[in-house]
C-alpha cells in the first residue's frame, strides 16, 4: 500500500470547536478511550461514515496530512485487515487542512468533497 499524503476525520462540532480553542484535537470518545486519534483513508472514509456515524448532524470532516508526524502515525490493521491510520501522539490544529460540515443522513451515503483523495 502507498502512504497516502492525507488521512481524513470525522468529528462532532463541539469536539471541533473545543480543539479549536485548545489548539489541539481533543479527541472523540473512541480516540480517548484507545489512547490515540482514529483516521481513514479516502478509500476507506464512506464506509467509516455509514457504519459510526449515520444519523448524525453536526459533524466536521477534515483532512490531516500524513507526513509531518512521521512513525507517530501507525498504519495498523482493523475493519477487515485493512490498514488504518492511527496517530499516537498530539494533533496541532494548525496541522489541518481542508474542512466541510457534514450532516450524515440515516443510511449513511453522503458526497463527499472534492478535496478527499
Amino acid at each position: 500500500m502507498a502512504t497516502p499524503t492525507h488521512v481524513y476525520k470525522v468529528a462532532s462540532r463541539e469536539v471541533y470547536e473545543a480543539s479549536v480553542k485548545a489548539g489541539r484535537f481533543v479527541g472523540q470518545p473512541i480516540d480517548l478511550k484507545d489512547g490515540y486519534i482514529h483516521f481513514s483513508t479516502a478509500a476507506q472514509l464512506a464506509e467509516t461514515i455509514r457504519l459510526y456515524f449515520a444519523g448524525l448532524g453536526g459533524q466536521i470532516l477534515f483532512a490531516v496530512p500524513v507526513a509531518p508526524f512521521g512513525d507517530a502515525m501507525k498504519w495498523e490493521a482493523s475493519r477487515g485487515g485493512d490498514l488504518f491510520p492511527h496517530l499516537y501522539g498530539e494533533l496541532p490544529m494548525t496541522a489541518i487542512g481542508n474542512s466541510a460540515a457534514l450532516d450524515v443522513p440515516a443510511d449513511g451515503i453522503v458526497a463527499l468533497p472534492e478535496w478527499v483523495k
